[in-house]
C-alpha cells in the first residue's frame, strides 16, 4: 500500500471515531423523526378522498417548469441506492458493520430515504404526472449509475457530499417557495422539511471534512482543487427518459431549474464560497508548494466563474417532459 493510501486509512479512523460521537448531533432518532405519512391524506380517514381533491386542486396551479423539476428532484432522490453503494465502496474506512463509516452510511440512507417516498406519493396523488414514465426514468437513473469524480477516495467524496447537500438545499427550499407562491402550501411544507435534512447533512459533512484538513490540510487541499477543476456534476446527470441518451433529459431539466431560479450557476458558486469560508482555506496553514497552489487555484476560482455565470442567458428552449401528464 503507497503511503498516500496508508496516511488515508489513518486519518479516516481518526475520522470514524467522531463521526460516532457526532452521529446524535447529525441525524435524528428514527421513532421521533418525521415521515411520509405525517404529511399525506390518511388512507384510514373518512376524509381520505375529500384530502386528495384538495391536494389535487392546489397541484393544478402548479407551474410546467417547477412540476418538471419537481419531478426531477423526486427521481434524484429515489436514486438512493446508487448513492449507498457507492460510499460504501470509499477506500480507507473500516467496512465492518458496527464502524463509523458504515453505521453513518446506513443510518444517513434511512433518513435520505423518506424524501423519495414523500415527493413519490404526492405526485402521484397531484394528477400531474405519468407515473409510469416517471418510474421507468427513476429505474434508469438506479442501473446506469454515475461517475462523480470521486473515484474511492474518502477525501473527495466528502468534498462532493458536502457541496451536493448544499446544492439540494438550495433546490428544495426555491421549490418550497415557489411552491406557496402558486398556492400549493402542502408541496411547501413537503420541500422545506426535506431541505432541513438536507442542510443538516451537508453540516455533517463538512465538519467530517474540516477534520480531515486538521489533521492532513495538504491532500485535503489537493482533493478539493481537483473536485473543483472537474467541477461538481449533480447526481442525477445520467438522467434520460425513454427513447434519449443518457444525460439528454438531465440538460433540459437544469434549463428549467435555470428558468425558475431553483438552481441557477451563480448557487454554484456561492456554494462554493461558503465552503471555501467553512473550511477556513485562505488561512489554512502547514500547507506545502503543492498546497499552496492549489489553494490559489480554489481562491481564485469563484470570481473567475461569477464572470461566467453573468453572461449567461436564461435557457428558453421549449421541451415537453414525458413525465408530465397532458
Amino acid at each position: 500500500m503507497s503511503f498516500f493510501a496508508d496516511k488515508r486509512r489513518e486519518v479516516m479512523v481518526h475520522i470514524e471515531k467522531y463521526m460516532l460521537e457526532m452521529m446524535d448531533t447529525y441525524l435524528k432518532p428514527i421513532d421521533t423523526n418525521w415521515q411520509p405519512s405525517d404529511f399525506l391524506p390518511d388512507s384510514t380517514s373518512e376524509n381520505f378522498y375529500q384530502d386528495i381533491r384538495i391536494l389535487r386542486e392546489n397541484a393544478k396551479d402548479l407551474s410546467y417548469d417547477l412540476v418538471a423539476v419537481l419531478i426531477g428532484d423526486t427521481i434524484t432522490e429515489e436514486a438512493l441506492p446508487t448513492y449507498e453503494s457507492w460510499l460504501a465502496m470509499v477506500q480507507g474506512p473500516s467496512m465492518k458493520e458496527d464502524g463509523g463509516w458504515m453505521k453513518w452510511n446506513r443510518h444517513w440512507t434511512a433518513e435520505e430515504n423518506r424524501h423519495g417516498d414523500l415527493l413519490n406519493k404526492y405526485l402521484y396523488l397531484s394528477g400531474r404526472v405519468d407515473m409510469r414514465q416517471m418510474e421507468i426514468s427513476t429505474q434508469y437513473l438506479i442501473a446506469d449509475g454515475f461517475d462523480i469524480g470521486t473515484g474511492h477516495d474518502p477525501y473527495r467524496n466528502f468534498i462532493y457530499t458536502s457541496f451536493q447537500e448544499l446544492a439540494t438545499n438550495v433546490s428544495h427550499r426555491r421549490v418550497a417557495s415557489l411552491a406557496k407562491k402558486d398556492g400549493d402550501t402542502l408541496l411547501s411544507k413537503i420541500c422545506g422539511v426535506i431541505a432541513s435534512d438536507e442542510a443538516r447533512h451537508a453540516k455533517a459533512y463538512k465538519d467530517f471534512m474540516n477534520r480531515i484538513f486538521e489533521v492532513d490540510p495538504n491532500e485535503a487541499m489537493l482533493a478539493f482543487e481537483d473536485m473543483m477543476r472537474k467541477k461538481i456534476v449533480m447526481p442525477a446527470h445520467f438522467l434520460r427518459e425513454v427513447g434519449l441518451k443518457i444525460g439528454q433529459t438531465f440538460g433540459h431539466f437544469t434549463d428549467a431549474a435555470q428558468r425558475l431560479g431553483v438552481y441557477t450557476a451563480v448557487d454554484y458558486v456561492e456554494i462554493m464560497q461558503q465552503l471555501i469560508e467553512d473550511w477556513k482555506i485562505e488561512g489554512m496553514q502547514d500547507l506545502n508548494d503543492a498546497g499552496e497552489k492549489a489553494r490559489d487555484y480554489i481562491m481564485a476560482l469563484p470570481s473567475r466563474l461569477l464572470k461566467v455565470a453573468d453572461r449567461m442567458k436564461n435557457p428558453t428552449i421549449d421541451y415537453k417532459f414525458s413525465w408530465i401528464a397532458g
